[in-house]
């Protein structure tokens, strides 16, 4: 089956064309799956919490709106970052839509940097989503950097983890292949480009989009500048099978009995 990821470069606040910019690259290129960055209609670099506020949306937003006309041009499941308004919250959220509506919604749940002052953490548990082909997980940016996240998605039973994000630290891309490997499970990470500079904060966006395969091998690697989309097969039944050989299963061979005492 076919996935793939659309790399961008937000305009910071302007949602119009930012969604104009992935109708331009999209064309009429169909996938299964398809992931969009973190908070890819609005930006990253906020100033202020009300900043933020005036951006977010729910799940009957021009976001959803968006991605949901995305999913019936595509014929994908479209996976996008937005900041989601809820009861009084604002959440780092994602959004997993099919060309039927919205499917299911993701609140990050590792917040970084200033992300604490204008996010609350997430309060959903980490879940599954089962398709007729796939089970699908997601998780955003930082939660790479604890491995209990991807873990956690691959118990239950994903196949695919959708990852939305806007990175800056320059680890995520060689890590997702650990990630990928300990648990055999394949990852779309949707990065951005660019930069943003706004009050005290400049961040510069890495880029380098990335599919890895349940083996660690990268399937594609975006440019580190530039908007860029790309698709790929992927052979969903090979990350079903945990067994590295005969005599070795990766989640059979865990002892748990000797990890459960461990409370901080």
């Amino acid at each position: 089956m076919k996935v793939g990821y659309i790399q961008t470069s937000p305009i910071f606040g302007d949602k119009d064309k930012n969604f104009e910019q992935i109708n331009m690259i999209v064309s009429k290129r169909k996938a299964k799956v398809i992931v969009l960055p973190e908070l890819f209609a609005t930006g990253y670099t906020f100033v202020s919490k009300k900043e933020a506020n005036l951006l977010a949306e729910d799940l009957n937003g021009k976001t959803a709106e968006f991605l949901l006309d995305l999913a019936k041009k595509t014929n994908a499941i479209i996976i996008g970052g937005y900041i989601e308004k809820n009861e009084g919250a604002l959440y780092n959220s994602a959004m997993l839509v099919s060309k039927n509506g919205v499917v299911g919604n993701y609140r990050k749940i590792h917040l970084y940097f200033k992300e604490k002052i204008w996010f609350s953490q997430g309060n959903l548990p980490f879940k599954v989503y089962s398709f007729k082909e796939f089970n699908i997980g997601l998780m955003i940016c930082f939660d790479w950097f604890f491995p209990e996240t991807a873990r956690t998605l691959a118990l239950h039973g994903a196949d695919i983890i959708a990852h939305p994000a806007n990175l800056v630290l320059p680890y995520c891309q060689n890590a997702m292949v650990t990630r990928c490997l300990e648990n055999k499970i394949y990852a779309i990470t949707s990065n951005r480009v660019g930069e943003e500079k706004r009050g005290l904060d400049h961040f510069k966006f890495t880029g380098k989009s990335q599919i890895t395969s349940y083996n660690g091998e990268v399937l594609s690697s975006a440019p580190g500048e530039d908007i860029f989309m790309d698709i790929v097969n992927i052979e969903i039944e090979k990350a079903r099978n945990k067994s590295l050989n005969d005599f070795n299963n990766i989640f059979e061979d865990r002892k748990i009995e000797f990890y459960n005492n461990i409370s901080h």
